[in-house]
């Protein structure tokens, strides 16, 4: 396929090996729980917009029990109108309904339909999170703590790629008529259209959700799926420093699973619940200063291509401009006056 192709050979393109990761990362299989990969995998981590994973988890539950129905409409608080983008950005007072605050959520990331939802489910942002943590504990997420339902930066709010395996494994299994929703690539709110940040639904072949993150502290953060040969494989990606990284190294583990399960499934049994414990951390690590975001620390860096690479295109780009400069000697155009050679 010419998607699946573009993706390799950008990932080539770029270097891009896996070996200069930033941060933790796992690989999975959606349906038993097998793990095909692993680093640093109980390392806990600050999960950005991949807390709403567990938001949209506590939705399915309310709707599923009838709590909340899709077609009922919430107001936006006083206090979702105060979160910050991403957002929708409605008044206080206005309403939309839960199907739409569910869209946001998922595709937009939106915080202000995080605390909505949150706000009409447990009555308050503050009794969700209790529910979001008590969820946690009952999935097996044990190195897990909420402290919003949004993922905006909070010293509190930490996770691991082992825990939020679990969730993702979670939440397809026991809600899978949702699961058109972390495939949308876009949607609408009046006349305005929405992208999702997950790139790997428009560049990699089989890709169908999940969801992305970002703060300063946490980098680039993604949970991404992808299904081939009726086989569905999920990657957690955590502490990308850039939003194209943070999409090469999924779509790297990914198609080392689709590749290697075989093997993988033939000398290995390990699953989310036996794999070895990774090296214990006093907390999560920031990479605030390694991001290439501006806004995080006042500077951009090219952290896409390798150092030694881009060095490596500087010499050669310097060799041909020596090499252009002899030619033009031998023939003698490099004698001319620098007026005459303006055209």
């Amino acid at each position: 396929m010419v998607v699946r192709k573009t993706a390799i050979a950008l990932a080539l393109m770029l270097g891009w090996s896996g070996t200069a990761a930033a941060g933790p990362a796992l690989l999975f299989d959606t349906s038993n729980g097998r793990v095909l990969y692993a680093e640093d995998q109980d390392q806990q981590w600050h999960p950005a917009s991949l807390t709403k994973i567990m938001t949209a988890y506590l939705v399915f539950e309310a709707l599923k029990t009838g709590a909340i129905k899709l077609d009922q409409k919430i107001p936006v608080s006083a206090n979702a109108h105060a979160q910050p983008p991403s957002k929708l950005g409605l008044p206080v007072g206005a309403e939309i309904g839960v199907n739409l605050a569910l869209k946001a959520l998922i595709v937009k990331s939106a915080n202000d339909a995080a605390v909505m939802l949150a706000e009409a489910i447990g009555g308050s942002e503050e009794a969700f999170v209790r529910s979001m943590n008590a969820t946690a504990l009952r999935l097996g997420m044990t190195q897990t703590r909420f402290v919003n339902p949004h993922g905006l930066p909070a010293p509190e709010q930490v996770t691991t790629a082992r825990d939020l395996a679990r969730l993702t494994k979670a939440v397809l299994a026991d809600y899978p008529a949702h699961d058109e929703l972390w495939s949308m690539a876009d949607m609408r709110v009046g006349r305005r259209r929405l992208r999702t940040h997950n790139g790997l639904l428009r560049t990699y072949e089989g890709a169908d959700g999940l969801k992305t993150g970002f703060i300063c502290d946490s980098g680039f953060n993604v949970v991404a799926t992808a299904t081939r040969d009726n086989r569905r494989l999920a990657a957690v990606v955590l502490g990308e420093y850039t939003s194209r990284d943070r999409s090469l190294r999924a779509a790297s583990l990914l198609e080392h699973g689709f590749r290697n399960y075989g093997w993988k499934e033939l000398l290995s049994s390990q699953t989310l619940e036996t794999a070895p414990v990774s090296a214990e951390t006093a907390g999560p690590r920031s990479v605030r200063e390694q991001v290439a975001s501006f806004a995080c620390n006042g500077k951009r860096h090219a952290r896409s291509v390798p150092t030694k690479r881009r060095k490596a295109r500087t010499k050669s780009r310097k060799k041909n401009a020596a090499r252009a400069a002899t030619k033009r000697a031998e023939s003698g155009s490099a004698s001319e006056p620098a007026a005459s050679r303006r055209r």
